[in-house]
């Protein structure tokens, strides 16, 4: 009788242990599950900042093309700084450029003008400098001001008085991480960048 009264202090024993060893495996696959999740979490959080942030445009250039006598002419020095502003755009992505035209002419006179002015913008940078179309925006403004509400001192609205083409260079936040901005590009309040 004696040995079988070690087999029964054994037994649970051993029972014991068997589920000891279960609940810390059981505990493990918690931990390495809850671990998983918190992962998941955080991966989650950052795909939220990704897609808020394809949206998302800041200024980095501005440029004023002035046209003469409201030709869609280009000028030397015009297409000198459109030369400037497409080298430095050369393998990077993420950026727009948008494009308004302005012109004196009231109405639709003055949109058809603008519109020829933007064109003729459009026209060099692909032509010259291969930059993509659906890179850039245009809008033919007339004789409108960008400003809502734009006033004169005696109340009336502000008119363009003379032909030309605004262009704001916008990048991509997403993109430009991890790339170096353009060299030598100005920013808007005239500071060349690093």
């Amino acid at each position: 009788m004696p040995a079988t009264s070690r087999t029964w202090t054994a037994v649970p024993q051993s029972a014991a242990d068997a589920a000891n060893q279960k609940a810390l495996a059981a505990s493990q696959q918690a931990d390495a599950a809850n671990q998983t999740a918190q992962g998941a979490s955080t991966h989650v959080d950052q795909l939220n900042g990704t897609v808020s942030g394809l949206d998302q445009y800041k200024q980095v250039n501005t440029l004023e093309i002035p046209f003469k006598g409201g030709q869609p002419l280009l000028s030397k020095d015009a297409k000198s700084q459109l030369d400037e502003l497409a080298a430095n755009l050369t393998g990077r992505q993420g950026y727009i450029i948008e494009i308004s035209a302005h012109a004196p002419a009231t109405g639709s006179a003055g949109i058809q003008n603008s519109e020829r002015l933007a064109e003729s913008v459009k026209r060099y940078l692909v032509t010259e400098h291969q930059i993509p179309v659906f890179r850039m925006h245009a809008v033919a403004m007339g004789n409108a001001v960008e400003q809502a509400n734009a006033t004169d001192e005696n109340g009336k609205p502000v008119r363009v008085k003379t032909s030309s083409v605004s262009i704001r260079l916008m990048e991509n936040s997403l993109a430009a991480q991890g790339t170096t901005p353009p060299h030598g590009v100005a920013s808007s309040n005239g500071a060349e960048r690093p």
